[in-house]
């Protein structure tokens, strides 16, 4: 799979536009990371490490912060929102504050390795 633009360019219009929110959002906290790929996945990528990737799946959305610590870390933001381990599964865009906090735990994580 290739860029976080590549990807936005397959979905249904109104899937992108959600997606596409997303990064933008997590580009204010991050907005030196690199459209590149994390687990193959298209993602943003901060340092060299993988940072957030967003993806479409068949009944969801789903946000991969690669860290499931910065999961754990923003757990109290994401009541009646479908999480596990690794992944936050939402129907309905994530309030752009929450995105905010998960993109920033996880970039102060990069940073302290």
């Amino acid at each position: 799979m290739g860029t976080i633009d590549d990807y936005l360019a397959t979905l249904e219009p109104g899937d992108a536009a959600i997606i596409a929110h997303t990064y933008d959002i997590a580009r204010q906290v991050a907005p030196d990371a690199e459209q590149g790929l994390g687990y193959g996945m298209p993602a943003l990528v901060y340092r060299g490490s993988p940072l957030l990737s967003v993806m479409r799946a068949k009944k969801h959305f789903g946000i991969y912060p690669f860290s499931p610590a910065a999961i754990n870390e923003i757990a109290p933001l994401l009541d009646g929102v479908d999480h596990a381990k690794g992944t936050i599964r939402f129907t309905e865009p994530l309030p752009d504050d929450t995105v905010r906090a998960l993109v920033q735990a996880r970039k102060t994580q990069i940073e302290g390795s």
